[in-house]
């Protein structure tokens, strides 16, 4: 396992992380033992950096993780987020606090070692109706008991150690806003073979949503990145790709996504060279991307078995993706997945 640090921080992370989240399964719906097998296993490999949060199989996902990491008698680097709804901006910064303490008891520890705001930042205020907390208005991230004074207090009261928040696209000027206040040490950002924007100035034919290159304004402000989503929802996977059904854990692909599904499967089949020309799975050349990009500390890896977490690990030890393949990626983005390669 290879390791890289966050900014000028003490805090190195495995370059491949621990995602607990609903997409691969595991540690929302899967048994005791499978989980307590996979993560010894993680472990082992030298994954060293969990990524959690309450909205994971409400709260599930967090009990479970701490469950199994007290049975092991293990602790890894913890990360965990806090969604904030419309019940909530009422008392912003009472409920970071709340939400982080509810955390800590669930995982059974006394701090994080990254907390992060689950909401993208925007401007203007989004409709936030429900459960809804994909974004929220920057104003309330900055304001007084807003989101960023309760992450101050926890940071003082020695509960978390870095804070952090999550890039939901189009969104560059407001993270930017967010990382020039100098508190934050980790973001979390897709940055995929599908949507490489995150790292590269948008190809002009390529209809995605635009990442900004945040992880160049990151490493701007020594800040350090996350990848999450790393196989795009799914689809860069060798099962995918051959139209195999995903594992019984696993979140299946909603109907009504069906025409975004067949977009996803028509780039995954344009992109299977980078598998087979270098004799590695699909899933592990989507990580060998990402891994390329030295702007990246860690991709974060959802698995819904211990097969799945081999193969992923092994792409620690793969030298960057070359040039020439580089240079055939960018082909295909230009052309919006139309080009022959």
């Amino acid at each position: 396992m290879k390791y890289r640090k966050i900014g000028e921080s003490d805090l190195k992370l495995s370059v491949i992380a621990f995602g607990c989240g609903g997409n691969a399964g595991l540690m929302t719906r899967g048994d005791h033992n499978t989980q307590v097998q996979v993560i010894a296993r993680a472990v082992e490999l030298g994954i060293n950096y969990f990524d959690n949060s309450p909205d994971y199989g409400n709260c599930i996902a967090e009990e479970n993780l701490g469950r199994v990491l007290k049975e092991l008698k293990t602790r890894p680097h913890l990360n965990s987020k806090v969604e904030i709804r419309a019940e909530n901006l009422s008392d912003i910064t009472g409920h970071v606090v709340r939400s982080t303490e509810g955390s800590l008891k669930r995982l059974g520890v006394d701090f994080l070692d990254v907390l992060q705001i689950h909401n993208g930042p925007v401007d203007p205020a989004p409709k936030m109706e429900g459960a809804y907390y994909a974004q929220l208005w920057l104003e309330h991230f900055l304001q007084k008991g807003g989101a960023i004074e309760g992450l101050q207090r926890l940071l003082n009261a020695g509960k978390v150690r870095h804070v952090g928040f999550i890039c939901r696209g189009e969104d560059r000027p407001f993270v930017q806003q967010l990382l020039d206040t100098g508190l934050f040490s980790l973001i979390n950002v897709p940055y995929t073979l599908m949507n490489p924007t995150a790292g590269l100035a948008k190809p002009s034919q390529l209809q995605v949503k635009d990442y900004g290159c945040v992880l160049q304004a990151a490493a701007n402000a020594k800040v350090g990145t996350a990848i999450y989503s790393p196989l795009a929802g799914g689809y860069l996977t060798d099962d995918a790709l051959h139209g195999r059904d995903r594992h019984p854990l696993a979140r299946a692909t909603p109907g009504t996504l069906q025409a975004a599904a067949i977009k996803h499967q028509t780039a995954a089949a344009k992109l299977q060279f980078l598998a087979k020309e270098n004799d590695i799975t699909l899933s592990q050349a989507a990580y060998r991307f990402i891994l390329s990009n030295p702007a990246v500390t860690t991709a974060i890896g959802g698995f819904s078995a211990i097969e799945q977490l081999e193969d992923i690990a092994k792409v620690a030890d793969m030298s960057p993706i070359s040039a020439h393949d580089l240079a055939r990626l960018n082909r295909l983005w230009e052309s919006n997945f139309a080009a022959d390669v």
